[in-house]
Parts: structure tokens; sequence; C-alpha cells
């Protein structure tokens, strides 16, 4: 009789620990566990849910529409026209077209090149040979004599 009440002691002292030598998250007295009892685990069946939710945002009016090409404002523009001309249709503008004087920019020199040698900072010639300015001289001065 001895033995049976210590062998039910030692079984007894392999599932029950003092509470000081539980270790882990459940030594702490605020611990609940994570598992759910089983009454606990589904209270209704999904198909048979004890009342209607209401979803304020089905009503039609505060759907927000989340469809891209409704906000996408890019599409609003008209489709660009494109023609396609071949070879023929060229051809036959072409002949039918006839330029005027007034088609082309007008000329741009109609007389002469005047060299601008009282340009800021002497032009070319500026801190070079002085004999060579001194020839420059002489031709803007036949330049001017002409006109």
């Amino acid at each position: 009789m001895a033995s049976a009440v210590k062998s039910l002691v030692q079984s007894l002292k392999r599932y029950l620990k003092k509470p000081w030598e539980i270790t882990g998250p459940c030594s702490d007295p605020e611990y609940r566990s994570a598992l759910p009892m089983a009454t606990e685990y589904r209270c209704f069946c999904p198909a048979t849910a004890p009342a209607m939710v209401c979803i304020p945002t089905t009503d039609p009016e505060t759907v927000f529409d989340i469809k891209y090409y409704t906000r996408d404002r890019r599409r609003d523009r008209p489709p660009v026209r494109r023609t396609v001309i071949r070879k023929a249709d060229v051809e036959r503008i072409m002949a039918a077209k006839t330029f005027g004087p007034d088609d082309f920019p007008k000329v741009y020199l109609t007389e002469r090149v005047e060299e601008d040698y009282d340009a800021r900072g002497g032009g070319i010639m500026a801190g070079g040979n002085t004999e060579q300015m001194r020839v420059g001289e002489y031709k803007r001065e036949a330049l001017r004599n002409k006109s």
C-alpha cells in the first residue's frame, strides 16, 4: 500500500509543479491561452448568421467608384484624326499647286556686305599689328566714299 501511495505522489509531482518552477508566458498571472475553448470556437454556423450585417457603403449613392477608366481624364479627348496620303494623291496635289514669289522668304542681302570694323573689342585685329589696322582703316574709308 505504501508503494501505491508513493507511486501516486510521484505521478502527481510529475504533473503538478510549484508556481515558481513554471517558466514561459504561461507563468504570468495575466496569461490567457490563445486557443479558444470548444464553445468559443464557432458560435454559429457560417450559413446561419443570427443577424444581417449592415454595411453603410453598399448603398449605390455611397459606393466609391474604383474603376480606373472613369477617372482617367486623358481618355476624354477626342481621337486624333489621321489621314493616309498615298503617292498618287501627293503627285496630284503637287501638280495642282502653283508657287508664287510670295510663297518664299524675302532675300536678306540685296546689295553688298560691309564688315563692321567698329565692333566692340576691335574685331579680329585687336592687339595685333598696327600696320594691318591702318590698312583696314583705309579700306573702310574707301568703302564709305564709294557709297
